[in-house]
């Protein structure tokens, strides 16, 4: 994420990155998801006081990104524009099924989904027909043999770090037309 912050910085995004209280701990099971969503509805206020003129956005890589969703369906982000997630966690690796995407069909705000093709939290043969169900609010971008790391095949010929700035582009041009 520091290196993907760095990528969106350079692309005129700022961003505001923080743990969840299990990461601090440095415990490996995660917090209820109560105090998931808390931490990022509190993240999401720090961000609006510490830059109050600038667009909001909330999001995250895989469960921050879906914590965020979830948060932003059961308690509205105060002045969040969009959500953009790094690797949306669809689904368990080999227990395909869309049960995690079903609050986002509450959400009102648009939605930008980035995903790679070797993501085995998010198959895509299920998450383009989620996307499509969120018509116009959500924005797939697919990024070829990246998996949900988006570290990328050798033989795609790309680096991660180009991966890394494509997805920061492709969050700023998003940004920039909602």
């Amino acid at each position: 994420m520091e290196k993907l912050a760095g990528e969106l910085a350079g692309v005129g995004v700022a961003t505001l990155r923080y743990q969840f209280p299990y990461m601090e701990e440095r415990r490996r099971a995660p917090d209820p998801p109560t105090v998931l969503m808390a931490t990022v509805v509190a993240a999401v206020r720090a961000a609006a006081e510490a830059a109050p003129g600038l667009p909001l956005l909330a999001g995250g890589k895989s469960m921050g990104g879906r914590m965020t969703s979830q948060a932003a369906a059961q308690h509205e982000l105060d002045g969040v524009r969009g959500l953009v997630f790094f690797g949306f966690p669809l689904h368990p690796p080999k227990q395909p099924g869309t049960k995690r995407a079903d609050h986002l069909a509450k959400l009102t705000v648009p939605m930008l989904f980035l995903q790679g093709t070797r993501d085995t939290l998010a198959d895509l043969k299920l998450l383009r027909p989620v996307c499509a169900k969120l018509e116009s609010r959500a924005t797939l971008h697919v990024i070829e043999t990246a998996d949900h790391s988006f570290h990328m095949l050798k033989r795609s010929g790309r680096s991660d770090a180009e991966v890394l700035r494509e997805l920061a582009e492709t969050t700023a041009s998003w940004a920039d037309g909602i």
